[in-house]
C-alpha cells in the first residue's frame, strides 16, 4: 500500500510539473506582457524597457523559467506584478472562500444528484423516470454563467431573498457569532446552488445507470428471493455496490467545479481563487497565474487520488454475494 501511494504521489508530482510548465510557456507566448498594460502617453518606450528589466521580463525565457522553478521549489511563488504583494499571501486569502463555495456546491450536487438518480432508477421506464431524465438533461446542458445571471435576477432582484454577491454583509463585524454564520451561509447559498444544480444532472445520470446495473445483478434477485426487506437490498447492498464507480465521477467533477467556481466568482463578485485567476490572466500577472494553476492542479490530482482510495475502501469485493447469503427473517 505504501509503495502504491509513493508511486501515485510521484506520478502526481510529475503531472503537476508538466501542467505548470506548459502554463508558464503558454502564458509567456501570448501576445503582450505586463509592460504593455499601461497605455499612458507619458509612459515612454524607455520607461517600458525599464519596467521590463525591473520585472525580469528582458531575460531569456529559459532563464526566467529556471529562476521561477527554483524559487517555487523552495516555496517562494514570487511577487504579484499587478499588486506588488507576495503571491503566497494573495492565494492564501483566496483559498478559504473558494473551498467554502466548492464544499457547499459539492454537498448540493451530491444531495440532488443522488436523490434524482436513485428516484429515476427505482421508477425505471415509468413516467417519473422519463420526467427525471428530462430534468437531468436540462441541468446538464445549462451554462453556469447563464444560470448564475438568472439566479441573481430571480432571487436577488425580482425576489430579494439572497444577496447578489460578496462574502458577507457590510455590518457583519457587529453581529454575533451565530448571526455571522447565518450571514455567511446566505452569501454562499446562491453561487453554491448555481454550481451544485448545474453539476447535479451529470451525477444523477451516472447514479441512475450505476444503480440500474447493480439492481439487475443475479445476487440482488437472490437477496430479494430470500425475503430481505426492499429497503435493505437497495440501501445496504445495492447502493454500496453502485457507490464505488460514482466516486470516480465525483473526483472527475472537481475540475468542472473549479471552472464553475471561476465563472461563478466572477458573476457573483466573490474574491476567491477563480476571481483572482481571472484578474491575473487578463492582467498578465504571470506569478499569480502560475500559483493558482499549481494549486488547482494539485487539488484535482489529490481529489482523484482520494477517489481511488475511497473506491478501494468501499469496493465490496467480498460483499457481492453477501446479501444472498444473509439470513432470511425467521431463519435460525
Amino acid at each position: 500500500m505504501i509503495a502504491l501511494l509513493a508511486r501515485r504521489f510521484a506520478t502526481a508530482a510529475l503531472l503537476l510539473w508538466l501542467v505548470v510548465t506548459a502554463v508558464f510557456f503558454l502564458a509567456h507566448a501570448a501576445p503582450g506582457d505586463p509592460s504593455f498594460l499601461t497605455e499612458s502617453p507619458r509612459f515612454s518606450a524607455a520607461d517600458r524597457a525599464q519596467l521590463r528589466k525591473t520585472l525580469g521580463l528582458d531575460r531569456p525565457l529559459a532563464e526566467q523559467y529556471a529562476l521561477w522553478l527554483g524559487d517555487a521549489l523552495r516555496g517562494d511563488w514570487g511577487v504579484s506584478l499587478a499588486q506588488a504583494r507576495p503571491v503566497a499571501n494573495i492565494v492564501a486569502e483566496a483559498i478559504p472562500p473558494t473551498l467554502e463555495l466548492a464544499s457547499a456546491a459539492i454537498l448540493i450536487q451530491m444531495i440532488l444528484g443522488f436523490s434524482l438518480g436513485t428516484a429515476a432508477a427505482l421508477a425505471h421506464d415509468r413516467p417519473l423516470d422519463h420526467a427525471i431524465r428530462a430534468v437531468m438533461l436540462v441541468l446538464f446542458s445549462i451554462p453556469v454563467f447563464w444560470l448564475g445571471l438568472m439566479a441573481i435576477l430571480a432571487f436577488a432582484v425580482r425576489w430579494p431573498i439572497l444577496p447578489a454577491g460578496g462574502l458577507s454583509s457590510i455590518d457583519s463585524g457587529d453581529l454575533s457569532l451565530l448571526a455571522q454564520g447565518a450571514d455567511l451561509a446566505r452569501h454562499v447559498a446562491l453561487p453554491a446552488a448555481v454550481i451544485g444544480v448545474a453539476q447535479s444532472g451529470a451525477l444523477a445520470r451516472f447514479v441512475r445507470t450505476s444503480l440500474l446495473d447493480v439492481l439487475g445483478q443475479e445476487w440482488v434477485r437472490m437477496a430479494r428471493a430470500r425475503g430481505l426487506p426492499a429497503w435493505r437490498v437497495i440501501w445496504v447492498h445495492a447502493a454500496r455496490n453502485a457507490l464505488a464507480p460514482v466516486l470516480q465521477v465525483l473526483a472527475l467533477s472537481v475540475p468542472i467545479l473549479l471552472s464553475g467556481a471561476l465563472i461563478t466568482e466572477v458573476v457573483f463578485s466573490r474574491p476567491g481563487l477563480g476571481r483572482i485567476a481571472f484578474v491575473a490572466v487578463t492582467g498578465r500577472d504571470y506569478p499569480v497565474v502560475l500559483a493558482t494553476t499549481a494549486f488547482s492542479g494539485a487539488l484535482v490530482i489529490l481529489a482523484n487520488l482520494a477517489a481511488d482510495l475511497l473506491h478501494a475502501a468501499v469496493d465490496p469485493t467480498a460483499d457481492v454475494l453477501h446479501a444472498a447469503a444473509e439470513p432470511r427473517p425467521g431463519d435460525a
